[in-house]
C-alpha cells in the first residue's frame, strides 16, 4: 500500500512538459540543475523516435537527448522552474 507521503515523493511537482522536437508529452520535476525526474505518460518507443530507433532493448537508453534539450531550453526560458531556485 502507498502512503500519501510515497506519493507525494513520487510525484509531487511533476508538470507536463511537450518534446519540442517530437512533441511526446511526459511528466517533469527539476530538482536541481543537475537533477530531473522524467515520468513517461506513454511508451516511449510507441512515441518518441529515438527510442524508436534505438539498436536494441530501448530500455538500455537513459533518455532521449532531444527530450533532455527542450526541458533545458524550458528551464532557461523560464517555463519549467528548478525546485532548488
Amino acid at each position: 500500500m502507498t502512503t500519501a507521503e510515497q506519493t507525494e515523493f513520487l510525484t509531487g511537482g511533476l508538470r507536463p512538459h511537450e518534446c519540442r522536437s517530437c512533441g511526446t508529452c511526459v511528466l517533469v520535476k527539476k530538482n536541481s540543475i543537475q537533477h530531473t525526474s522524467i515520468q513517461w505518460t506513454s511508451r516511449p518507443a510507441d512515441t518518441c523516435p529515438v527510442f524508436a530507433d534505438a539498436d536494441g532493448p530501448s530500455a538500455l537508453l537513459d533518455t532521449c537527448p532531444k527530450l533532455a534539450d527542450s526541458i533545458g531550453d524550458a528551464v532557461r526560458e523560464g517555463t519549467l522552474a528548478v525546485a532548488d531556485g
